[in-house]
């Protein structure tokens, strides 16, 4: 199925649930990592957003926030539950979404990934490698996931924010249960993947349930994680037909996953944009307005991918960390954002420098462009470990 192929990359694109992008450029999610270590918004991570709106953006989604404590990505997740700081959420979201901007949130759930010092990871299934082990899931802490998202989601709704975007990728819990490799359950979770997709449609029918209808639901899927006998784009392409007629109102396509020693989609060495084929395929399956991210590095590739109609949304994550103003440059002329070069590239090295160099961004700190990687993975791992005591002293018991 085609949208209008009559597009381009600065036309407003309206979802299906009316609320209209005024562009076809949206700040995919990063794990900008600057909540407090308590899961409340900081006045830089605020900031942060505001540079996003202020620089032109259609919408920004903000990586990895929780509805559940007990498993976090990293201890500077925001946490959305029903003892969060309301007032610092609103003034997130009020902030994030000036000049038209739109400001959603991705509602995460680590899983078997959570971190390990300020959680018991939990995944589909028990898990046991040298580099992590999770325990499995009950049924009836499965069950209760879908509900969880959907308060979460209405949480959202009401604080001011545009949307959310439900996580199902890069390895997380919703991921993980899609994955033959991590989900080896026998119950109703488990097997085909019709039954490993379950989840993630009882959780996107919960959401779509329980927030106003023009709240918009997007989803972020995998095409494949990329590792051997895991998730493929076979069954991806299934997930894409069973998410249709389900309310999504975007799908975010992306690939890959954070498990210990599986490549990184982010820091692959082919040009161009990820997954566009995986995009053309799913297009004769779904109506959804789609979007994919990944390897987008100059407006010649984003307007082409739009003309075209392969998809109806450009997302980029590190060019809008490198030009705030992404868009607005674009749009004025065709310089395109300087990436940076190292000499080598330690394992999570460019996570590091890109995250810090957000930090960087919420502090109105332009210049500091020339950032050791060495240091930035210092900085960064330094960072996460003073959080720790917040973490735990802020949800000890939950």
């Amino acid at each position: 199925m085609r949208s209008d192929l009559n597009n381009s990359l600065f036309t407003p694109l309206t979802l299906p649930n009316g609320r209209v992008l005024k562009h076809r450029i949206v700040k995919s999610a990063m794990s900008d990592s600057l909540a407090d270590g308590r899961g409340n918004p900081t006045a830089e991570q605020i900031r942060l957003y505001e540079r996003w709106a202020e620089g032109g953006v259609a919408a920004s989604i903000i990586g990895e926030v929780q509805g559940d404590p007990r498993f976090p990505e990293k201890p500077g997740n925001l946490v959305l539950d029903d003892k969060a700081d309301m007032a610092a959420f609103r003034d997130l979201a009020r902030h994030g979404s000036i000049d038209g901007a739109q400001l959603w949130l991705q509602l995460g759930h680590a899983g078997a990934l959570a971190h390990r010092p300020i959680s018991r990871p939990k995944g589909p299934s028990v898990l046991d490698f040298p580099d992590f082990r999770s325990e499995a899931m009950s049924l009836s802490e499965i069950k209760a996931i879908p509900d969880h998202f959907a308060r979460t989601a209405l949480r959202a709704a009401k604080l001011g924010f545009a949307g959310v975007q439900i996580h199902a990728a890069h390895g997380f819990l919703l991921s993980q249960f899609l994955s033959p490799l991590f989900n080896h359950r026998t119950d109703a979770y488990g097997g085909s993947i019709h039954s490993r997709m379950r989840l993630l449609i009882e959780t996107v029918e919960a959401v779509r349930t329980a927030v106003p209808s023009d709240f918009t639901v997007a989803v972020k899927l995998n095409a494949t994680d990329q590792l051997e006998g895991g998730f493929t784009e076979e069954d991806a392409l299934k997930v894409v037909a069973g998410l249709e007629g389900k309310g999504v109102d975007l799908l975010d396509i992306s690939g890959g996953t954070y498990f210990p020693g599986a490549p990184s989609s982010s820091e692959r060495a082919t040009k161009g944009p990820y997954f566009l084929g995986f995009a053309r395929a799913a297009r004769r399956l779904t109506s959804t307005p789609l979007m994919i991210t990944g390897g987008f590095k100059h407006r010649d590739e984003a307007e082409a991918v739009i003309a075209a109609g392969d998809v109806d949304v450009v997302g980029i994550a590190r060019g809008f960390v490198l030009d705030p103003g992404l868009p607005k440059t674009w749009q004025a002329a065709k310089r395109d954002p300087v990436f940076p070069r190292f000499a080598t590239l330690p394992p999570g090295g460019m996570t590091a420098w890109f995250t810090m160099r957000m930090a960087d961004l919420a502090e109105n700190r332009e210049k500091l462009v020339d950032r050791n990687i060495n240091e930035a993975i210092h900085q960064y791992e330094r960072r996460d470990e003073q959080r720790i005591a917040l973490w735990t002293e802020r949800f000890a018991g939950a």
